[in-house]
């Protein structure tokens, strides 16, 4: 059976049957432990990362001096894209399922995918060490203006994810699944809303939030630069495994949706196109 299209409506109907689950306090009290987590943490990642570009990576916990500190902020730049794109492999996945019981780890998988990407995350934002040095940060006009620039790169990388399965992307379809005892039924291939445009709308929406922030400094620019080249080459990576997954379909989608930059002159002719008939 295919899943329904509509992110929002699969969403509701995995809580509606989470409201009246099969017997099994087991295997409820387990679904339940890592939905709060994932989301809590989940949470708590996204928090500490608005925050901490918005202010321009002053505000991490980590107090390290000199080369000390240059150090282990590239291993929290580091640490997020080599694991986070590793645990989307097949030997990832079997990483993945030593996070959680036995009997429910194949469930849980995209749960506990979503709490290890999220605690990344916060590593990241919450315990990065400040250099102190503050280049540029806007005031008046300019600092209204980038506000606005950061809330929409914000609602646009919301827009994607919502496009791209809500019940994946935030974690919630493992643990779902498991309340009610049934396998995940993973969403269709994206191929509507800001997946018309771009065949990768996250990571551009994700790099784009690096870059509309009303303060600069080396800390912020380490973050911009980093995250923008994981966003543009992991996606290289992800095509490997949809074409894997959809074969002749996501071949076919590529061949029709530009990568990262949408084709505007393309865009065009459709309009034109649908216009005269």
């Amino acid at each position: 059976m295919l899943a329904d299209p509509r992110s929002s409506h699969r969403f509701l109907a995995l809580l509606k049957g989470a409201v009246s689950p099969p017997p099994g306090k087991k295997r409820i009290s387990v679904a339940v432990i890592y939905g709060v987590a994932v989301h809590g943490v989940f949470g708590l990642a996204a928090i500490a990362m608005i925050a901490g570009m918005y202010n321009g990576m002053t505000l991490g916990l980590m107090q390290v001096e000199g080369a000390l500190s240059i150090a282990w902020n590239a291993f929290l730049l580091l640490q997020f894209p080599l694991a986070h794109s590793f645990l989307l492999t097949r030997a990832g996945q079997r990483v993945l399922k030593h996070f959680a019981p036995r009997a429910y780890a194949s469930t849980l998988l995209t749960t506990t995918y979503g709490l290890v990407a999220s605690i990344q995350i916060l590593m990241l934002f919450a315990l990065w060490s400040p250099s102190g040095v503050v280049w540029w940060q806007a005031k008046d006009g300019w600092l209204v203006l980038i506000t606005i620039l950061f809330a929409c790169s914000w609602l646009l990388l919301g827009k994607a994810t919502y496009d791209a399965g809500l019940e994946v992307q935030s974690g919630a379809l493992g643990w779902l699944s498991l309340v009610q005892n049934k396998e995940p039924v993973f969403p269709p291939m994206p191929e509507t809303g800001l997946y018309k445009l771009i065949r990768h709308p996250i990571y551009v929406a994700f790099a784009l939030t690096t870059w509309t922030v009303p303060v600069w400094t080396p800390d912020q620019l380490a973050i911009a630069i980093s995250l923008t080249l994981y966003c543009f080459l992991a996606p290289l990576f992800k095509e490997r495994r949809m074409s894997r997954l959809h074969g002749k379909l996501y071949s076919e989608y590529r061949n029709k949706v530009p990568y990262c930059i949408p084709d505007v002159r393309r865009q065009n002719r459709g309009l034109t196109d649908r216009n005269t008939l």
